[in-house]
């Protein structure tokens, strides 16, 4: 019984402990509740993460932004967070209902900077990377991406001479960086290597990233050597359910700007003897020029469902040139599509994009023309039926009006480019990535020179000449990498990246050219033409493929955010060279530490001390320059009565060189990333020095003489001869040198509600110098570039580049005086006692950007400019005098006026070289967003601007911009910088006004 009793008590006390305990776990249990929503679009936020503070309890939000959890005793603090804003932590005390607003973290999202396969965070970045966000861009009408980063970042030098809306930019990293290959930097966009520029508008750019140095490029091999820009479109958003709509349309006026001053008609006529008087006053510039009148619309949809989330845009711009008929039309369409399944392990992007651009473009001498043709000739001559242009007589003369309207020169392009990306877990830190690309060019060219076209060896002289020229390229990428990321000890991480990547290119080229027409059926009818072979007639044909393949790997190590560490290895072979060079090794190293992680810097939040050396390669310009590559010769009828006797023979273009190989750039960089006083001051400043030898360059030979480059096989010790007048070769060296700077004052408060973040970059060039010119018994101690032309200087090559010397050295006698009857006389004729009368090249470049907020408003304005650059002003060079009937005279502040020159030039001379330093404020917005209660419109934007307000410059030519090269038919002859050629198109000055509205 007594037993029974005491278990009865422990029983019954036991059960009693177990109702306390659920009373009190009850008593202190509690459930919070809330809605969390976006603190600028004020919709939910489906998916922040909740979770107490100091634990891995937590929940997320549904797809209506609320949120549902129990607390136990003890748990009082909240903490919200989500990808892209900032995170907040909520005490949570006796609240039961906990709504709050989460902001976009703009300094987290640009913390990750996009590098070659992948991204790093910005704080172990050890090479010279930029990063430019779309908040940064330039601002207007911009019918190319490269113009979004004109003066932003240190080094990167992007100049469009004139301002035809057909001109491509020159874009150089750090100076030239070789001299018969591409010194352009590579386009990478959203991963696909080498894609077309054309293949996105600038609207649908979010961020752009530039590699500078060798270290960071060398993970692209041979391609690196120009550096690298790499672009990243939008994306769609990672909120359940999110979708807006934003239009972005504005529209432009342009205006002709900075025209060279020439003789008025009654000032020509008290110049000229009376034989030159025409009788007409014609400004042959009015006659040609218009007001072009401009619109751009972007229309554009981003959201995201579950795992899904898209962007796609259309963007269609049209662009008058300031000159009539010429202009530019474009069309471009994307869509970017990511979806993650089985947990979002797996991880899948699609990007498609196409563009139709249709171009047209004016007869460069028109240009001319319109400048110098003397202002009292007619436009016109005869009446009625028999009313036709009138032409001129005489040696290069010829009415601008009629070469526009009598010539037609139309370009149409079609650039599709598609991608496919997936990603795999394999486990938490292991990913394995592939990726395939294809980028597919398409241009026809069609040229008609009508038969009321009269200038000497045009249209009319022919009975019509057509001409269509197709041209497609296709570029097919397939690669695949694994990235593992781990911990190897207390504090210290890795990532290592491998990979493999095969690169195909295919080219393929045809054109015809026929003349003899019936009536004028512009180039679509070549078979209208009644002549089609013989003279002003041509047939042809190529096409190429080559391949390049590789294998990768980079590590990159981080030792408690204090030192970090990167290797990189790149291995390539390439067809297109030499049997015995066809591989090719570029490594790279870097490494870097925050000297505030290790002790106190005072006002520095950050200070990372950095350095680095890799090693780029180059591709040459076309895969056949290490073969004998067989062409077609003249076209020989051996019985002139009989067509089937016609035979064409083939003719070697080019010798064989079994030893071409890759150019190689070594570069060495030192730079300090900085931040003061918490982030408010920004920046960096980098030192490097470039070394670039065995340049791919395309040397005259002696037809007959032995090749030492094309050893025979079947004799050995002996050669094959040369057999056409030029080899490929690699031939000299190039040295040289810079300093780069960059800083940013974020948000400067300088009263009255106005914030102020100016960002300013300055570059220090020293200029290239040409080492070790000849290879293979080939000697040139020098090599001469860049003839002014006819008439009279059509022999002068005024660009010298000597061994030892800089590349761009202008060379040309001393002006010793003009007499009493205007004849020039100069310190010497002879060309072997010519002086340095300036270089080409700049010495320096700078970018001032201003951006100003208040309340609703917002300014933004760059200063940008260059410095040390000398150029030949060609308009003064050939008409500066009064000795021509014909021509008209250039009359600027640095032409003689008592007495006035009266001989034609037959040779520069360094009254004729000008310093090409300028000050352009390149483009100025000012934007208003309107306040909106509309439950539909979450942003409404009102802008107006200006590009190209006002210039300063000591130059009187047409343009101060850099000319980092001479056009060629075959691109740009980058030994003949600094020569402003006489057809630079007029430079715009363009009014635009914009609306931008995004609906939710």
């Amino acid at each position: 019984m007594r037993n029974y009793l005491l278990k009865m008590k422990a029983f019954m006390l036991m059960t009693l402990l177990v109702v306390a305990t659920i009373l009190s776990a009850n008593a202190q249990s509690r459930e919070v509740t809330g809605t969390i929503l976006d603190a600028t679009l004020k919709d939910p936020l489906p998916g922040v993460t909740i979770l107490v503070k100091g634990t891995t309890k937590g929940t997320t939000t549904d797809l209506d932004g609320k949120f549902r959890i129990s607390l136990q005793q003890g748990e009082d603090v909240l903490v919200f967070s989500f990808i892209g804003f900032t995170s907040q932590e909520v005490v949570v005390g006796n609240q039961s209902v906990i709504n709050i607003e989460l902001a976009e973290d703009i300094r987290s999202l640009q913390e990750a900077v996009v590098i070659g396969y992948g991204t790093q965070d910005k704080k172990e970045i050890t090479s010279s990377v930029a990063s430019v966000g779309v908040e940064q861009f330039n601002r207007g009408n911009f019918t190319n991406p490269q113009s979004l980063l004109q003066g932003k970042v240190a080094g990167l030098n992007i100049s469009t001479p004139g301002g035809s809306p057909n001109a491509q930019p020159t874009v150089r990293l750090r100076g030239i960086s070789s001299f018969g290959a591409n010194s352009s930097p590579l386009v990478v966009l959203d991963g696909v290597i080498g894609a077309s520029i054309d293949a996105v508008d600038p609207n649908d750019i979010e961020s752009i990233d530039v590699l500078k140095d060798a270290s960071a490029a060398a993970i692209y091999g041979t391609r690196g050597a120009s550096g690298v820009i790499l672009i990243t479109t939008k994306k769609g958003s990672s909120r359940k359910g999110f979708a807006n709509v934003t239009i972005n349309t504005f529209g432009s006026a342009e205006q002709a700007t900075g025209l060279i001053p020439v003789l008025s008609p009654d000032e020509f006529r008290a110049n000229r003897a009376p034989t030159a008087d025409f009788g007409q006053n014609t400004n042959w510039r009015d006659e040609i020029l218009r007001t072009a009148m401009n619109g751009t619309t972007n229309a554009s949809i981003s959201g995201g469902h579950q795992n899904t989330n898209y962007f796609a845009s259309v963007n269609y711009r049209n662009n008058q040139g300031v000159v009539k008929n010429s202009g530019r039309e474009t069309l471009n369409t994307r869509l970017n599509l990511s979806h993650g399944a089985l947990n979002n392990r797996l991880r899948m992007n699609f990007n498609l994009s196409f563009t139709n651009t249709e171009a047209t473009d004016i007869p460069g001498e028109a240009l001319l023309y319109a400048t110098i043709l003397n202002p009292t000739m007619p436009i016109y001559e005869g009446t009625g039926e028999n009313r036709q242009f009138f032409q001129p007589s005489g040696f290069d003369n010829n009415n601008p009006v009629g070469l526009i309207n009598t010539r037609t020169n139309q370009t149409k392009v079609r650039n599709g480019l598609y991608s496919y990306r997936v990603e795999y877990d394999i486990i938490d830190n292991l990913v394995i990535s592939a990726q395939f690309s294809q980028d597919v060019l398409n241009t026809l060219n069609g040229q008609y020179n009508s038969r009321s076209d009269r200038a000497p060896g045009g249209g009319a002289a022919n009975n019509g000449v057509a001409q269509q020229n197709t041209y497609d390229r296709t570029n097919t990428i397939a690669s695949a990498n694994l990235r593992y990321e781990t911990e190897i000890g207390s504090g210290l991480s890795m990532t290592v990246l491998g990979g493999v990547e095969t690169q195909l290119f295919e080219d393929r080229a045809f054109g015809a050219q026929a003349r003899q027409f019936l009536y004028d059926q512009s180039w679509n009818n070549l078979g209208a033409a009644g002549i089609r072979f013989g003279e002003n007639t041509n047939l042809y044909s190529n096409a190429s493929k080559s391949t390049l393949n590789s294998v990768f790997g980079r590590a990159n190590f981080n030792f408690r955010n204090m030192y970090f560490f990167s290797a990189t290895l790149r291995a390539e072979t390439y067809s297109g060279f030499g049997a015995q060079n066809q591989t090719g090794y570029f490594p790279a190293f870097s490494t870097g530490a925050d000297l505030t992680q290790i002790f106190d810097m005072g006002p520095f939040s950050q200070f990372k001390l950095r350095g680095s050396f890799g090693i780029v390669g180059q591709l040459p310009p076309s895969p056949t320059l290490a073969i004998g590559v067989y062409g077609n010769g003249n076209r020989i009828q051996l019985d002139p009565l009989n067509l089937n006797s016609a035979w064409v023979a083939p003719v070697q273009l080019n010798n064989a060189n079994q030893f071409l190989k890759w150019e190689t750039t070594r570069e060495f960089t030192v730079g300090v990333d900085y931040a003061l006083f918490d982030g408010k001051i920004t920046g960096s400043m980098d030192y490097y020095r470039r070394n670039i030898k065995d340049l791919l360059f395309d040397v005259g030979v002696n037809i007959g003489q032995p090749n030492p480059f094309n050893p025979r096989a079947d004799q050995p010790g002996q050669f094959f001869p040369y057999t056409a007048g030029s080899i490929w070769a690699n031939i000299a060296g190039l040295n040289s040198s810079g300093f780069e700077f960059l800083m940013t004052a974020n948000n400067i408060n300088i009263g009255g509600g106005v914030t102020w973040t100016p960002t300013a970059i300055f570059t220090i060039y020293k200029r290239a110098r040409i080492e070790n010119i000849g290879a293979g018994g080939l000697t040139l101690p020098e090599i001469r570039r860049g003839v002014p032309g006819s008439p009279g200087v059509n022999n002068a090559q005024v660009i010298r580049n000597l061994e030892g010397e800089r590349v761009g050295d202008i060379y040309g006698p001393r002006l010793l005086n003009i007499s009493e009857n205007g004849t020039t006389v100069l310190s010497t004729e002879n060309p072997d006692d010519f002086e340095v009368l300036g270089n080409a090249l700049p010495t320096g470049d700078f970018g001032l950007t201003n951006q100003f907020n208040f309340k609703n408003w917002d300014l933004n304005f760059l200063l940008r400019g260059s410095w040390g650059h000398q150029m030949l002003n060609s308009y003064r060079l050939f008409y500066e005098g009064d000795g021509n009937a014909t021509w008209n005279s250039v009359i600027t502040k640095n032409t003689p006026t008592s007495p006035r020159i009266s001989n034609a030039p037959s040779q520069i001379s360094d009254f004729y070289i000008e310093r090409g330093d300028f000050i352009r404020m390149d483009n100025l917005q000012l934007g208003y967003n309107i306040p909106t209660t509309s439950d539909a419109i979450s942003n409404l934007r009102l802008y107006a601007g200006v590009q190209n307000l006002f210039t300063l410059s000591n130059f009187t030519g047409v343009d101060p911009e850099v000319r980092w090269g001479d056009p060629t038919d075959n691109g740009l002859d980058q030994l003949a910088p600094g020569i402003e050629r006489r057809d630079t198109y007029f430079i715009p000055r363009i009014w635009t006004l914009g609306l931008t509205i995004t609906f939710k």
